[in-house]
C-alpha cells in the first residue's frame, strides 16, 4: 500500500554513506502532516486521504476551509493533496503524519512544480541543435522547418519557442538515505523538482 507525506524542499548537501560513499542529497523538511478527510469507495467512489501541510494565513482563510478543517480538529492548511491507494484502516481524522513512517532505504516517488524559465527558445526548450556561427548563414538559434507546403498549418506539437518550466514534474524511484525524525527531515538521493522552499510529495514508488 501507498505511503505519503508533504514537505518543503530545503535545499542540496552532501551525506557521507557509512561506507564512506559521498553521496548527493536533497533536504526535504516535512513537518508532521495531518489527515483531513478519509475518502471511501462508498462516499466518493474512490479510496484516498486527504492530507494538509503548514497553516494557512489568516487572510487566506474562509469559511468552507475552516469548516472542513474543523472536522479534523485541526487549522486550515495551505498544502492540501491526496494519497491515493492508501491502507485507510491505518488513518483516521486528525492524526498527525510524521517522517518516521519512511526508513532509510525506502523508494520513492517525489512530486513538484518545476523551476519557471520564462519564455525561451526551442534550443533550450527543446535541446534542439545551433545553425552556422559564420557570417551570414540567418540561421542561429532559431528553429528549423515547422511543416511542409502541402498541409499550409502547422501540426499541433511542434517544437517552437514558448514558455518553460513551473509544470507539475514527477522523479520516480529515489531512495531515502536518512530520515531525521527530531528535525522532520528525509534526506533523499539525489535531486528533485523545484525551487528551495517549494512544496513537494513524497509516496512510495509506484514501480519499485
Amino acid at each position: 500500500m501507498t505511503k505519503g507525506i508533504l514537505g518543503r524542499k530545503i535545499g542540496m548537501t552532501q551525506y557521507f554513506a557509512e561506507n564512506g560513499e559521498l553521496v548527493p542529497v536533497t533536504v526535504v523538511q516535512a513537518e508532521p502532516n495531518v489527515v483531513l478527510q478519509i475518502k471511501t469507495v462508498a462516499n466518493d467512489g474512490y479510496e484516498a486521504i486527504q492530507i494538509g501541510f503548514t497553516d494557512e494565513k489568516d487572510s487566506r482563510i474562509n469559511q468552507a476551509k475552516k469548516g472542513h478543517a474543523d472536522k479534523a480538529n485541526t487549522s486550515p492548511k495551505r498544502y492540501i493533496r491526496e494519497i491515493r491507494n492508501a491502507e485507510l484502516d491505518d488513518y483516521e481524522l486528525g492524526q498527525e503524519i510524521k517522517v518516521d513512517i519512511f526508513e532509510a532505504g525506502d523508494m520513492v516517488d517525489v512530486t513538484g512544480t518545476s523551476k519557471g524559465k520564462g519564455f525561451q527558445g526551442v534550443i533550450k526548450r527543446h535541446n534542439q541543435k545551433k545553425g552556422l556561427a559564420s557570417h551570414g548563414s540567418r540561421f542561429h538559434r532559431r528553429p528549423g522547418s515547422i511543416g511542409a507546403v502541402d498541409p499550409r498549418r502547422v501540426f499541433k506539437g511542434t517544437a517552437l519557442p514558448g514558455r518553460m518550466g513551473h509544470k507539475q514534474v514527477t522523479i520516480q524511484n529515489l531512495e531515502i538515505v536518512k530520515v531525521d525524525p527530531e528535525n522532520n527531515l528525509l534526506l533523499i538521493k539525489g535531486n528533485v523538482p523545484g525551487a528551495k522552499k517549494s512544496f513537494v510529495k513524497i509516496t512510495s514508488a509506484i514501480k519499485n
